[in-house]
């Protein structure tokens, strides 16, 4: 199996020459995936105290909202599973109605509430195992369907009837974090900046009035299948069965999980979505391409749900799929694209 982190971080790349003298870069390791926040030109200092500010934020989320180590998240977790409500800090309760809203109009083909399903199949730890789960285990949960959707909220006070719901914001933290440094980074005056986590990527302004150019990984090589030019306010995020699954008996299993069948979604090997400049934009840019990438052939169908017009998809068979408002923006290894 290919490095789940150089396959994750694969997508960025600083194409065209800059110079690194102009280039402010600090790195990290959070949210399961390798992060770097990249600043272009002005003040040096300025540059470090604004990208270890963005750090200590990313950081701090993971912390607080890590699904399977001592957290705020699985406090609520155990407290659901014993019957119990629970309160939860402001920061929490907004980010789970958040939640609730995206996967009710994804219609819950991306639900942060299947927590127990994402342990149940291994993908809860960094070092899954090649192995099926419990088949009787895993029925009950295909019977229950546990979602985020059963969660009630009475000012921060939370509770469930479905015992079994359990949250996981993998998915969905990676978008809030890219917003949060979008915010930060903003705030200091820095026009210039590219924020990556682990190929979530948000674009400000450019390099030294160069695009950041970034490219979009192909699902089955070590190359980009595709690069393209993000302008200012953009954000692009994919969704894969490349960068963490494991392979038994000749079939892959992904850690992207098709709520309606509890195991893993086939159909696709990757999908891109690519957000214009809006609120919240990098938030849609690591929540939409889920419930698309699970929609498998129904994908422009939801796609057009969300009002996303930029979209990239490989299908189990390897062909590719584009829509003609993202299809002008590609290029293509030997500048034809497929």
């Amino acid at each position: 199996m290919p490095s789940r982190l150089a396959a994750a971080f694969a997508v960025l790349l600083l194409l065209a020459g800059c110079g690194r003298e102009s280039l402010h870069s600090q790195e990290s390791f959070v949210f399961g995936t390798r992060v770097e926040v990249l600043v272009w030109g002005g003040d040096e200092a300025r540059a470090r105290a604004a990208t270890a500010e963005v750090l200590r934020e990313f950081d701090r989320l993971h912390r607080a909202y890590h699904a399977w180590q001592p957290s705020e998240l699985t406090a609520l977790n155990d407290a659901i599973a014993a019957g119990r409500p629970h309160e939860v800090s402001a920061e929490l309760a907004a980010l789970i109605i958040e939640a609730q809203a995206m996967a009710k109009q994804g219609e819950y083909l991306f639900d942060p509430g299947i927590g127990a399903l994402v342990k149940l199949w291994g993908f809860h730890d960094d070092t899954f195992k090649p192995q099926l789960p419990d088949a009787e285990k895993l029925a009950a949960l295909k019977k229950v369907r546990p979602s985020i959707a059963r969660l009630t909220l009475q000012d921060r006070r939370v509770a469930s009837a479905d015992f079994f719901v359990a949250l996981d914001f993998g998915g969905y933290l990676k978008g809030v974090a890219l917003d949060r440094a979008s915010a930060i980074i903003k705030a200091t005056g820095i026009n210039n900046a590219l924020i990556n986590i682990g190929g979530n990527v948000m674009a400000l302004g450019s390099k030294g009035g160069t695009p950041w150019r970034v490219g979009i990984q192909h699902p089955r090589a070590s190359t980009p299948l595709a690069t393209l030019d993000l302008k200012d306010g953009e954000a692009i995020g994919t969704s894969g069965d490349y960068q963490r699954y494991f392979e038994l008996d000749g079939r892959r299993y992904s850690h992207v999980l098709d709520p309606r069948t509890a195991e893993p979604a086939v159909g696709t090997q990757a999908l891109t979505v690519l957000i214009a400049p809006r609120e919240q934009a990098g938030l849609w840019s690591d929540v939409a391409s889920k419930p698309l990438f699970v929609a498998g052939d129904d994908w422009r169908r939801l796609a057009g749900k969300f009002g996303i017009t930029q979209v990239l998809r490989v299908d189990a068979a390897g062909r590719i799929e584009i829509t003609e408002a993202l299809r002008p923006r590609l290029k293509f290894e030997g500048g034809v694209p497929p």
